[in-house]
């Protein structure tokens, strides 16, 4: 149990370890931020001030050290466009995000397993067919689509709710609905098929014939068997909650940490960048923890091997 919890725990570190390391060196190689801060028409000297007041004078391997040890002491840097902390800049929009990536989350897991389970328990009926198709419909169609059709109809044509900003409830209705439509989607589409492989399983065909009653199979063998593959999917989901909003909050001017990433990657804000990235990536690596750790719990044949595997 310590050796299968201890890799997974190396893992996330190297994991968060790659991606700050990733981020770092795109970042510096995608343009110069004392150009698109300070402007073009700046003068020289004042060009070549400011990145010596940032630091970004030195070669990119001593930044590199300066910025993991900054890091190991809590410190994630400061804006270059207004100088506060870039911590504080993140921290200040994950509430408008949650506020919706949560109830999306919500409408995700509510939708997406009840149908699935339902379509493969009614596998090749005018139901099943019904939900895969529109499964598939909302897995394929783009969340920036499927958002400027809602405005298209709700907002333009009908009326009824506010095309983007966040002033009342009201806003937030849109941008859930599209963020919780293609997660319900492929939750869905995931369930059922993990449902089908668990029904044609002997052991299935086992207890049917023991004399057992159909719904006590289903519930008591068919959905804790076909749980581990979903709660991947849920996991994933869970993960992206702060990453998954970028689009939707773009489209719909929701001042989250998705939006707040589109500028400052466009002003090359390079601390209010690596902060977010960071924060999804520990996000990302925390709930893949949590899933592991519950494989773990559920099934002792993937910690026993994951032990095997590393003698």
């Amino acid at each position: 149990m310590l050796r299968y919890f201890s890799i997974r725990l190396l893992r996330a570190f190297i994991t968060i370890a790659l991606v700050v390391t990733f981020a770092f060196v795109v970042l510096r190689m995608s343009g110069d931020p004392a150009l698109i801060i300070m402007g073009p028409e700046a003068p020289p000297e004042v060009i070549a001030a400011f990145r010596k007041a940032w630091g970004l004078d030195q070669p990119i391997w001593l930044q590199y050290v300066h910025y993991f040890g900054a890091i190991a002491e809590g410190e994630l840097g400061r804006s270059m466009r207004d100088g506060r902390p870039a911590i504080d800049l993140v921290l200040e929009r994950v509430p408008a995000t949650l506020a919706l990536t949560i109830p999306a989350l919500l409408i995700k897991v509510g939708i997406g397993v009840p149908s699935g389970i339902y379509a493969a328990l009614h596998r090749g009926s005018a139901i099943d067919r019904t939900v895969m198709a529109l499964a598939v419909a909302g897995f394929t169609v783009p969340s920036f689509v499927l958002g400027l059709v809602l405005v298209l109809i709700f907002a333009v044509q009908l009326g009824w709710l506010p095309s983007g900003g966040q002033d009342s409830w009201r806003h937030a209705i849109l941008p859930i609905v599209t963020l919780g439509v293609g997660g319900a989607a492929i939750l869905a589409r995931f369930t059922r098929s993990a449902m089908l492989e668990v029904l044609g399983q002997p052991y299935i065909r086992t207890a049917s014939a023991k004399g057992l009653a159909w719904a006590r199979v289903v519930a008591d063998h068919a959905l804790p068997n076909a749980a581990i593959p979903t709660v991947t999917i849920v996991g994933f989901m869970v993960g992206s909650l702060i990453a998954g909003a970028v689009v939707v909050e773009s489209v719909f001017s929701w001042p989250g940490v998705g939006r707040l990433l589109v500028v400052a990657v466009a002003n090359r804000d390079l601390a209010v960048v690596q902060c977010i990235l960071l924060l999804v990536a520990a996000t990302m690596v925390v709930s893949n923890l949590i899933v592991d750790f519950l494989y773990g719990f559920l099934d002792p044949r993937l910690r026993t091997g994951a032990a095997a595997g590393a003698h």
